[in-house]
Parts: structure tokens; sequence; C-alpha cells
């Protein structure tokens, strides 16, 4: 009788392993950007536009501080 060969797993260990770092990585990616969906980054980049806009008005007037 022949010896039966056994099955080498090596890819399917290593394709399973690539998958499971995708995985991970488009996970931690999702936590990473789930305060940009809550909206504070929008108000924060229009209390900082409306700052800066007010300043450059004041420098125009020379009211700078006030």
């Amino acid at each position: 009788m022949a010896e039966e060969q056994e099955k080498d797993n090596t890819w399917l260990i290593a394709g399973v392993a690539i998958a499971a770092v995708i995985v991970l990585v488009v996970m931690l990616k999702q936590d990473e950007t789930k305060h940009l969906q809550s909206g504070s980054v929008a108000a924060s980049n229009a209390e900082v536009d409306a700052k800066l806009s007010q300043r450059k008005t004041s420098n125009k007037t020379g009211n700078v501080g006030n």
C-alpha cells in the first residue's frame, strides 16, 4: 500500500492570518473614526472658524483684544 501524503495547509493558514489582520484593522479604524460621526468635530470647526473670522475683522478695525 502506498502511504497517503499529508495535506499541506500552509497557504490556508497564511490566508486566514491575513484575513484576520485585515478584519482587525477595519474594526480598529471604525472605532478610531467614531467621534467624527457624532458631529462634535464639525461643531468645533465651526467655532474655530467663527473665532478666526472675528479676529480678522478686529484686526482691520484696530480693536485687537476686544
